[in-house]
């Protein structure tokens, strides 16, 4: 085989014995180091990336079980998302005063969650700039008022500084979100509350308000106030809403029709006392503070408390009641036994005190029956009967029928009568107050009195907190059933032969009584052209249900009314006007079938007959008769106090020629 020499060069040949094994030991020695580096490099990072792994894997084992607990093992139920829900009265957590709702429910106030906004003045360097943001979101603002709340200052009299300002009470989302996307520092917000009233307007004066803190300052706001604050449950008053809009509608139609200054209304069970609706106008949207403010007065006129927007008239208001009151001196006259109802007086002249002279109103001259007197609302029969009856009787029956003492209604605006005291309660005083004149009360009193009047003769003191279905509230027997029934067949003469015809809805057979008044000026004296006029009464008779009060305020003749301006022309078309809206409301269905039967039932002549004397029973003869005792005459009234002017006097009893007098 030949020898290639090229494999001489990629084989080279040994080397020499000495040199060879001191050139390999050298060279492995150079070799030996930079590998080991290398390689104790490659060693450590294989161990962290071990380490990586091994916590990788457990991450990743760790989800893993946590994935299979959660959707194998043990899955988890989704949560459900609460539906956006509808205020219904109940309070929620976040809110802490309770509502108000009417007898049916419906909400008439609650408190809804609101934002606060303020500022540390401290954080603020430049007030004017921040303020000329600030106005472009909420330009509402007053610029000078905001400048100065927001700039820095010290608290007066100290040197501390200022670090709170409020800025806005009731911030919506919207503007919270505006304000936030400004980016100034130094406002800031925090949750609170606001009392919201859905109804508006109704019920306004009975509700009340709170201050800016939510706590309450006025009506039922502030009587229940501590309950609102502390209970959860909502307030539930005797209001029916419904009841509350038509009255404030009819008599607001009132008001406007005859150009009256006010007025007010009243709507109550009478066999519970409970309030169902109470008006006063003019009234104010409470949710609004703007219709809080009170009108200025006319040029040369003073300013006076009734047009005051929160002025309530039907608890606060004061007046002389007029005509209706002559249903409460009836009461007494028949309760007490001083007269029958075919008695009566003469009416025929009028009755003169010292400088005072009562007269009648288109009066019949003539003598009266009393349901004439009732009926044709004569001053001086209702006069002669007070006297009748005694002065100490007669305060002692106001006194029964309440008007002598402040409401027991659960408000704060509750007023007393003004009426003289036992010492100075004179004889002028009960002929006066008979017929309604010389004592003042609220509309709230004249309507509770009516309602123990037509309800069996028990007096019950209103409330606005709605009682229990088919609960029996307390009271006191102020007239027996039997003059209740009497008195029942008296208003329902009023409105079907006397003033109160506007107020009749047929099917529904109302009574009641007008009362027309001169009101009295702040020196005493009664003002010319200025009266109150006011309707009071019942319905139906035939079951007595419901309550009934309207009162019109300074009310003027207008082209309908024949240039009057008295009760019968003004509330009694009212009060008829809201009973034959809420009867059915209430339940109620108008009587068609039965009306000859029940009108018969419920009514009474203007001149009753005197019943025949039952004949005596003779007693046997074997026996001696037994000494009966004899009855005892009914006292004569006394005279009227003689004037320069000779009094007429009293009849208790109708003179010989009046039982041919012309009806």
């Amino acid at each position: 085989m030949s020898h290639d020499p090229r494999l001489d060069e990629l084989h080279p040949p040994p080397p020499p014995p000495g040199s060879a094994s001191r050139a390999l030991t050298t060279t492995t020695a150079r070799r030996a180091a930079p590998e080991l580096a290398r390689r104790g490099q490659i060693e450590k990072t294989r161990g962290r990336l071990v380490v990586a792994a091994c916590g990788f894997a457990a991450l990743f084992g760790a989800v893993g079980l946590k994935l299979g607990l959660a959707t194998v093992i043990d899955p988890v139920t989704p949560k459900l998302r609460a539906a956006p829900r509808v205020p219904t009265g109940e309070t929620s957590a976040v809110v802490a005063r309770a509502s108000i709702t009417d007898r049916n429910g419906e909400v008439l106030a609650l408190s809804l969650p609101v934002t606060e906004f303020y500022a540390n003045p401290m954080e603020i360097n430049d007030p004017v700039e921040a303020a000329e943001k600030l106005l472009a979101v909420l330009p509402d603002l007053d610029r000078e008022r905001l400048v100065e709340r927001i700039t820095q200052r010290t608290v007066p009299g100290t040197e501390r500084p200022v670090q709170f300002a409020y800025i806005a009470r009731n911030l919506t989302p919207r503007q919270r979100q505006a304000v936030n996307d400004l980016g100034i520092p130094g406002f800031h917000f925090r949750d609170a509350e606001r009392r919201f009233h859905p109804q508006g307007s109704a019920a306004a004066h009975l509700l009340g308000t709170v201050d800016v803190d939510g706590r309450g300052i006025a009506g039922v706001e502030r009587s229940f106030d501590e309950k609102l604050r502390n209970g959860r449950e909502p307030l539930r008053l005797s209001i029916d809403v419904r009841v509350q809009v038509a009255l404030r509608e009819a008599v607001g139609k009132a008001i406007a029709d005859f150009t009256g200054i006010g007025g007010a209304g009243v709507v109550m069970d009478i066999h519970t006392g409970e309030v169902l609706a109470m008006v006063s106008l003019p009234d104010f949207d409470i949710s609004d503070p703007t219709s809080l403010i009170r009108k200025p007065p006319k040029p040369g006129q003073a300013a006076r408390p009734d047009q005051d927007p929160v002025f309530n008239r039907a608890t606060v208001g004061l007046y002389e009641p007029g005509s209706t009151f002559k249903l409460f001196t009836a009461a007494m006259a028949l309760d007490s036994g001083v007269v029958n109802i075919w008695n009566g007086f003469d009416a025929s002249k009028p009755i003169r005190y010292g400088r005072f002279q009562i007269d009648d109103f288109k009066g019949k001259n003539r003598w009266l029956a009393v349901p004439e007197i009732v009926a044709f609302s004569s001053n001086i029969g209702t006069a002669h009967m007070a006297v009748a009856s005694g002065v100490q009787r007669h305060r002692e029956y106001m006194g029964r029928f309440g008007m002598l003492q402040r409401s027991g209604l659960e408000l704060p605006e509750v007023a007393r009568p003004l009426a003289p005291s036992a010492q100075s309660w004179r004889e002028i005083n009960t002929m006066t107050i008979g017929f309604g004149h010389g004592i003042s009360v609220t509309p709230l009193h004249v309507v509770t009195g009516v309602a123990a009047l037509a309800n069996g003769g028990v007096l019950r003191q209103p409330t606005i907190v709605a009682q229990p279905p088919g609960a029996e509230r307390e009271g006191t027997r102020v007239i027996s059933e039997r003059t209740s029934e009497t008195m029942r067949k008296l208003m329902r003469l009023v409105v079907t032969d006397g003033s109160g015809k506007g107020a009749e809805v047929p099917g529904y057979f109302v009574g009641g009584k007008t009362g027309t008044a001169q009101k009295t000026g702040p020196r005493g004296g009664y003002l010319e052209d200025k009266r109150i006029a006011a309707f009071v009464g019942a319905f139906p008779l035939n079951a007595p249900r419901y309550a009934i009060y309207v009162m019109v305020d300074e009310p003027r003749p207008n082209a309908k009314s024949h240039g009057y301006a008295t009760a019968g022309w003004v509330a009694a078309p009212a009060a008829g006007a809201v009973i034959r809206r809420v009867a059915p409301i209430l339940g109620m269905v108008p009587e068609q079938e039965r009306i000859p039967q029940i009108q018969q039932a419920i009514s009474i002549p203007l001149q009753p007959p005197k019943p025949p004397r039952a004949p005596a029973t003779p007693a046997a003869p074997t026996k001696p008769p037994r000494s009966m005792p004899v009855p005892t005459a009914m006292p004569a009234p006394p005279e009227l106090r003689r004037t320069e002017v000779a009094g007429p006097r009293l009849f208790a009893a109708a003179p010989p020629e009046a039982a041919s007098a012309p009806r």
